[in-house]
């Protein structure tokens, strides 16, 4: 979340960011002016107590004095003084409680280097990697969908996927399922050098999904287990982000750099009959995230190091590429800054986006009271926070069989794959 001081002090320069981004700024105002009543409520409530105590010192003096009549006077104003001082105080907390909930749902401010634009369309393509939606550059056997490849190939049973739990879920089979799973360990093997690999829980506290900004803004696109008050993650981001929440990391420790493959569940809202088909948009699907904590001045090398590496993995691939810079208006909630991969899939000729890597300032961290301690001093500082896709499954198989389909119709496996096959380069139909 936004840091209520800075309102406070700078609201001109917040708003004015926050304006980046279309919103509404009215939740910013209703901060300021509850900060407003906050401070003043706070300044009555401590010099009534500043009154008591004096009140009391006096209380005690004109009891030794023997002047009983005028300490039972002055105990019934402060009495009195004491109750008001009550009202104040629970006057303060649900202020306190509305402001953070308001503070929950502004979202974080625009990195001054992400482009301005009001959604999609305004991204910025910064570089473009093989021939991208060429039509001349596709034959026609890599022009089929991959739910037929799939289909084809006895690799993708989305049929039956849908009888045990319904639509958009999916069901990989054979080869099908070796690719998913050889997708996932290249990743892990591919940031092994740097990252710590986690494999954090998949199901989390409330405090954990709020911590990442999915909550409570995107209660609807989680899936919640009411009767445990449990939340289904979206994204190893979200237990990895609260992997040191409440805690007070040594300086000395950062950059720290986290990996985990997780299932990942998302109930997408308001997606029917928009890209469900296949694996273009599903419920339930596999996925390796890395994760840093960081010092401030080490977030632009970080940010830089993410998405090169996600970007070498889709390279390494042999997949037709190209990476935007996101505009202040189709940023997420709580990024600062974001990139987004997206690869060419021939066979259903869409731009499918498989990694979106992005910088958290301390939006994230601030939620989770994750700090930090320089060497040698005493105070502490909000950390910041980075993720990205190391590698998302469904789109980037997707566009695999698709790109690699041969003439013949089987799928020619690049070369990086291999080693997880064994011994096949290539998936072909059973006889």
């Amino acid at each position: 979340m936004i840091d209520v001081r800075r309102i406070r002090t700078d609201y001109d320069a917040v708003a004015a960011a926050l304006a980046r981004r279309g919103g509404s700024l009215e939740e910013l105002e209703q901060v300021r002016a509850l900060d407003v009543s906050l401070r003043e409520i706070t300044g009555e409530r401590d010099q009534i107590r500043s009154e008591v105590n004096a009140i009391s010192k006096e209380v005690g003096s004109l009891r030794r004095d023997g002047r009983t009549d005028e300490a039972e006077a002055k105990q019934a104003q402060s009495r009195a003084l004491g109750d008001r001082e009550k009202e104040l105080a629970d006057l303060t907390d649900d202020i306190g409680a509305r402001t953070r909930d308001l503070l929950l749902h502004i979202p974080n401010l625009p990195s001054d280097d992400a482009p301005d634009g009001a959604h999609a369309e305004d991204n910025v393509e910064i570089r473009r990697v093989g021939p991208g939606d060429d039509a001349s550059a596709w034959a026609d056997h890599q022009r089929v969908p991959h739910w037929d490849i799939g289909t084809e190939l006895g690799i993708l049973d989305l049929e039956r996927a849908v009888k045990m739990s319904g639509a958009m879920f999916t069901m990989f089979r054979g080869a099908g399922a070796t690719l998913s799973r050889a997708l996932c360990q290249l990743a892990l093997d591919h940031n092994s050098d740097a990252f710590e690999e986690v494999r954090p829980p998949t199901v989390v506290l409330t405090d954990t999904m709020i911590s990442t900004g999915h909550l409570p803004k995107f209660a609807d696109d989680a899936y919640h287990l009411e009767r445990d008050d449990l939340w289904a993650i979206p994204t190893a981001e979200v237990p990895l982000t609260s992997l040191a929440r409440d805690e007070i990391l040594e300086g000395a420790e950062l950059p720290m750099r986290l990996m985990a493959q997780t299932a990942c569940f998302r109930r997408e809202a308001g997606s029917a009959g928009r890209d469900t088909r296949g694996l273009l948009r599903v419920h339930e699907f596999d996925k390796v995230e890395i994760l840093a904590y960081a010092a401030p001045e080490q977030a632009a090398e970080l940010h830089a190091e993410l998405l090169a590496r996600a970007e070498s993995l889709i390279t390494a691939l042999g997949l037709t590429h190209r990476v935007l810079d996101l505009c202040t208006g189709d940023l997420g909630n709580s990024s600062a800054r974001t990139f987004d991969i997206e690869v060419y899939a021939p066979g259903v000729d869409q731009w499918l986006e498989v990694s979106s890597v992005s910088w958290f300032s301390d939006y994230q961290a601030r939620r989770a009271n994750i700090r930090f301690r320089r060497a040698g001093e005493k105070g502490t500082e909000i950390a910041h926070t980075l993720n990205g896709s190391a590698l998302a499954v469904p789109r980037v198989w997707a566009a695999v069989v698709e790109t690699h389909r041969q003439a013949d119709g089987s799928v020619k496996l690049p070369e990086v794959l291999h080693p997880y096959f064994r011994g096949n380069t290539e998936i072909r139909a059973k006889n």
